[in-house]
């Protein structure tokens, strides 16, 4: 039924590109109408099949690939429309909830979501991966290896988190623990970053997650195309250090080492975008003053070798103010148009909306204002989209299939609960695929396809 759903819009974008394409001007020569014939018959091809549209077929399993400012799958686009489940992997590790995880990529793939960001991490706490340094418990991997597996049989991607900043599913703080168990005298939580003990058990972690071969699929993690990309850390943070220096320093190291075991997959840092002291002229797009504070630096972050994309995250009822204002939306998209142009200008590299949302929680919340929110990230990633720009795409904070409300965090879609979020959803994710199938980056984004997208890709009725 979902799938049928899909492909209705899929239909319904057709008869309207159709109904353009007989009633406006074209072309006033032959050969543009010829042209544009030939346009139209591969863009009814392509609708014909909404899985190959996805880019479904087993063949086309490709890694994920960065090609200047864009991703690319096989050459062509891959933008992104997808979403946030932290935890799959605990959920996995137990048979009462596993099929939790199940629902949720199915429920995700029947709105046309590609990409899920979750945790590769779970460090000293209950049901933890890894238990201490480098004593991992097995049926817990083999969870993971379950939500890697179980992610490809839906055809969505995994951006796979290797560490917390924190101290939920351990952090840096249960590092920082171990630490000192070893009789280090550690004092801060930001001694992770710095001290080389724990540097060492946090590459040591990143080798063995990286070097698993999935007991389910026999396939290397550090091979598997279903993994999109690391992430070396959940919004790392050392606040220790305004000046960035010391996290700098570690994120050189550590993307450097990630490289060096797997130069195949894609690897980001997880920050969450704020401007720091190497961009004093920025910083008055960071939401408050705090921001500059924090040992983050959006630019100099992302100038790092081994650094293929720039993560941000959007959270303006936790950096404004909690209670709903009509500053929110304003922010949201000069927050996200200040760092597409970064992306484009300075570090010449995709960047993904990470983590975003709004808490049903928060004073003067309600469901309209969360669409509005949605659709202002969703309309701004379009914006650089149909100008080849860096703006590649989004996760949800957050996505939950029926019977996990235990877990909400107030920022929680459950698409049966909310009907007009997942056709938000679910129009995006058409739209997106349509571009990726239909442009290829031969054509620079400049070719007559592009023309004929933006006919039903950015019409206001849509």
């Amino acid at each position: 039924m979902e799938r049928f759903g899909v492909r209705i819009i899929s239909l319904i974008l057709l008869l309207m590109l159709t109904k353009n394409l007989s009633s406006n001007a074209l072309g006033d020569s032959m050969k543009d109408e010829e042209g544009l014939k030939e346009d139209q018959n591969e863009m009814e091809n392509s609708l014909s099949n909404y899985d190959e549209m996805r880019g479904m077929k087993d063949d086309d399993w490709q890694m994920v690939q960065k090609k200047g400012n864009h991703f690319v799958v096989n050459d062509k686009p891959f933008y992104v429309n997808g979403f946030n489940t932290y935890w799959l992997m605990v959920f996995a590790a137990d048979e009462s909830t596993r099929g939790k995880v199940t629902e949720v990529f199915k429920q995700a793939s029947s709105v046309g979501m590609t990409v899920c960001r979750t945790w590769a991490f779970n460090d000293g706490q209950w049901r933890a991966l890894q238990k201490s340094p480098s004593v991992y418990d097995e049926e817990v991997f083999k969870a993971l290896d379950f939500v890697v597996s179980e992610a490809k049989k839906y055809k969505i991607r995994l951006i796979l988190s290797l560490a917390n900043n924190w101290e939920a599913y351990g952090g840096k703080a249960q590092y920082v623990k171990w630490g000192n168990a070893a009789g280090l005298n550690l004092t801060s939580d930001d001694d992770f970053f710095s001290h080389p003990t724990l540097r060492s058990y946090y590459k040591a972690h990143v080798k063995t997650v990286l070097n698993r071969v999935n007991t389910f699929t026999n396939i290397t993690y550090k091979e598997d195309p279903t993994i999109f990309a690391w992430e070396l850390m959940n919004e790392p943070r050392c606040t220790s250090d305004p000046t960035g220096d010391k996290l700098q320093d570690w994120i050189q190291e550590m993307a450097f080492h990630v490289k060096k075991i797997d130069p195949k997959h894609l690897v980001e840092v997880g920050v969450e975008g704020f401007y720091g002291p190497s961009t004093p002229q920025r910083t008055q797009f960071n939401p408050n003053t705090y921001a500059t504070q924090v040992g983050t630096d959006f630019i100099r972050n992302h100038l790092v070798l081994g650094v293929d994309f720039a993560s941000v995250h959007i959270y303006a009822d936790s950096w404004i103010s909690q209670q709903i204002a009509d500053t929110h939306i304003p922010f949201i998209k000069s927050w996200m148009e200040a760092h597409i142009e970064d992306a484009e200008k300075y570090l010449g590299m995709p960047v993904v909306f990470a983590e975003f949302g709004v808490s049903s929680k928060d004073p003067g919340y309600n469901s309209s204002y969360r669409d509005t929110v949605i659709s202002t990230v969703y309309s701004t990633i379009l914006n650089s989209t149909k100008k080849g720009g860096s703006g590649a795409g989004s996760l949800l904070w957050q996505f939950f299939p029926d019977g996990t409300d235990n877990m909400d965090d107030g920022y929680a879609i459950v698409l049966s609960k909310s009907p007009s979020t997942s056709g938000i959803i679910q129009l995006q994710s058409t739209r997106l695929a349509l571009f990726n199938s239909l442009c290829n980056t031969k054509c620079n984004w400049g070719c007559k396809k592009k023309k004929l997208l933006e006919e039903i890709l950015y019409r206001d009725e849509l």
